[in-house]
């Protein structure tokens, strides 16, 4: 019980900057695809309250070696594939940006050590005009599919870098592989 209300107290209570009034994370969570997984995804519902358009540019973890901004497309042969956004995800004026299963996330490789359903974990966001907010982010491991039976990654294959059939790899041997239904 304590847990949960922790939990729940993390989520809700993010992260207080001088900024929080401009950029509000809702709904955060972090998802592997299982315990011993090498890489770990976050989503979210990022929301901007100002007149300005803003950007999520970059991300960081101390729990990864490496924490990019992902997406997924579909690739030439119709398999789902996951690749990195250069740029970063634009947060319009009095608007939104979605990061959710089978589409843009936040995607951390080479994680330090395992995650477990309730841990948290410490993610720095970028903005580009709100500027950094440091998040606990709980781990929830047992969340339900957000997408629809439709949705071609639920029934198809994802490739990274060359490998199908539910495997990723991010270019580096280090970092692993994780399975696709994070």
């Amino acid at each position: 019980m304590i847990r949960k209300f922790l939990m729940l107290a993390a989520a809700c209570t993010i992260a207080m900057p001088a900024f929080a009034d401009e950029i509000e994370i809702v709904d955060a969570y972090v998802r592997s695809s299982s315990p011993i997984a090498k890489s770990a995804a976050a989503f979210m519902d990022i929301r901007n309250t100002t007149d300005r358009d803003d950007r999520l540019v970059s991300a960081s973890s101390d729990l990864a070696a490496r924490v990019e901004l992902h997406t997924h497309q579909v690739g030439p042969n119709g398999e789902m594939q996951m690749r990195e956004v250069e740029g970063g995800f634009p947060i319009p004026a009095h608007g939104g940006h979605l990061l959710a299963r089978g589409g843009d996330h936040v995607m951390m490789m080479g994680l330090g050590h395992p995650i477990h359903q309730g841990d948290l974990v410490r993610l720095t966001l970028v903005f580009e005009k709100a500027g950094t907010m440091v998040l606990d982010v709980p781990v929830d491991l047992e969340r339900g599919q957000d997408m629809t039976q439709d949705d071609p990654v639920t029934h198809g294959e994802i490739s990274h870098g060359g490998m199908t059939h539910g495997e990723i790899t991010h270019g580096d041997p280090q970092l692993g592989k994780t399975e696709s239904d994070m």
